[in-house]
């Protein structure tokens, strides 16, 4: 992107979270399981998070899911509403 291009404010919050350290394409994968354990890793590992691992991973795939709005095809978003599910489960929770 240049300079003059204007970035989106959640496209600033995606590269600039202190939250977690995301795997490259983690919203892209097709397997709820993969995405799930991926977000869960990446909380455990984040020293920066402010809640819980469950609170942090499911934050960050909400938000995405909803920055994402309209441009999410119906697949990808019945994939990642899934992978909530899976991660509550892996997190206990479920």
């Amino acid at each position: 992107m240049s300079r003059d291009e204007p970035q989106k404010w959640s496209q600033e919050v995606t590269e600039t979270s202190d939250a977690l350290d995301l795997e490259e394409g983690v919203f892209t994968w097709d397997d709820p399981e993969r995405i799930a354990a991926s977000l869960k890793r990446s909380a455990e590992e984040s020293t920066r998070r402010k809640g819980s691992v469950l609170q942090s991973a499911m934050s960050m795939l909400t938000f995405y899911i909803n920055r994402a709005g309209e441009q999410l095809d119906a697949d990808q978003r019945q994939v990642l509403e899934d992978a909530k599910d899976e991660l509550r489960r892996l997190c206990g929770k479920g």
